[in-house]
C-alpha cells in the first residue's frame, strides 16, 4: 500500500475557509436557511431583518448577531 493520500478521501475546507466577500455565488440572494436563522437572530437581538441581503451580506450579518446574542462558537 502507498503512504499518498487521495485528495478525494479528503474533506474539502477550502470554502470554509473564504471570506463572504471572495465567494462566487456571494451576491446572490441569500438562501432560505440564512434568512430563517437571520430572521431569528434580528428577533433575539432587538434588530430588524433585512430581507433583501446578499449570501455574504447575510454570513456578515449572522456573524455579528451571533456575537451579539451570545450564540456564536465562543459565545
Amino acid at each position: 500500500m502507498s503512504d499518498t493520500k487521495n485528495p478525494a478521501d479528503e474533506p474539502d475546507n477550502s470554502n470554509l475557509e473564504k471570506a463572504p466577500k471572495n465567494w462566487t455565488t456571494g451576491d446572490e440572494a441569500m438562501t432560505g436557511a440564512q434568512a430563517s436563522y437571520l430572521q431569528t437572530l434580528c428577533e433575539e437581538a432587538g434588530e430588524t431583518f433585512d430581507e433583501n441581503l446578499t449570501k455574504a451580506e447575510a454570513s456578515k450579518k449572522i456573524d455579528e448577531l451571533q456575537n451579539k446574542t451570545g450564540r456564536g462558537e465562543n459565545g
